[in-house]
């Protein structure tokens, strides 16, 4: 995986110089633009990293940089900082997900501590992205037959009671079993049924 990143949007060059300062102190990499839109056009989603942004920039402010990374689907976690003080942005910006608003001037082991807390939320958040893309990919595998058993395991239901559903003999249904454990790399139908609630079903809640 590509090394994490910390992206640092402000029109202030002394801020964004001692935030690259910052960062680096602690072996991290760091990336600093003067607006969003010259972030926007660098930023590549297979990056991993978070992002500090000032509210208040010329052209895109942070609030409709918030909202495009929305439609794009950019999903990097969000520090807000400002040197205004306008709580009403702020708040916005919090209720649109971005994880903490810091007022300048920031102390640098409150900055740090968001920084770290921000790139294993993005760890996290990508690696749960690469399980739910790995399980499509082996569910892709299964016949329609075998999906169609699955759904009765998943549903708790016995070798004996699907195949009376399915009309088919118990050994077929032993057999599907067999080949949707395999496909899906699982121990079990319990191990596979959280591993799907897990992964699946709580990535659709988001």
């Amino acid at each position: 995986m590509t090394t994490q990143r910390v992206f640092i949007i402000d029109d202030d060059p002394a801020v964004r110089d001692a935030l690259v300062t910052l960062v680096e102190s602690v072996g991290l990499i760091a990336e600093h633009f003067s607006s969003a839109n010259a972030f926007l056009s660098h930023y590549n989603t297979d990056t991993p990293g978070c992002l500090i942004t000032d509210i208040c920039l010329p052209g895109m402010d942070g609030i409709q940089l918030q909202q495009v990374l929305k439609e794009r689907a950019i999903n990097l976690p969000l520090i807000a900082i400002s040197a205004h003080g306008d709580i009403a942005m702020a708040v916005k910006m919090v209720r649109g997900n971005a994880i903490d608003f810091i007022e300048k001037p920031f102390r640098n082991h409150v900055m740090l501590q968001r920084i770290h807390e921000a790139l294993e939320i993005d760890y996290q958040q990508r690696q749960q992205s690469s399980e739910v893309k790995r399980l499509h990919e082996q569910l892709n595998q299964l016949t329609p037959r075998e999906k169609e058993t699955l759904n009765f395991l998943l549903d708790g239901k016995s070798n004996k009671v699907i195949a009376r559903e399915l009309s088919i003999s118990p050994r077929t249904i032993e057999t599907h079993r067999a080949n949707i454990l395999r496909k899906m790399q699982a121990e079990s139908v319990t191990a596979l049924a959280k591993l799907i609630n897990n992964n699946l079903h709580n990535s659709t809640d988001k």
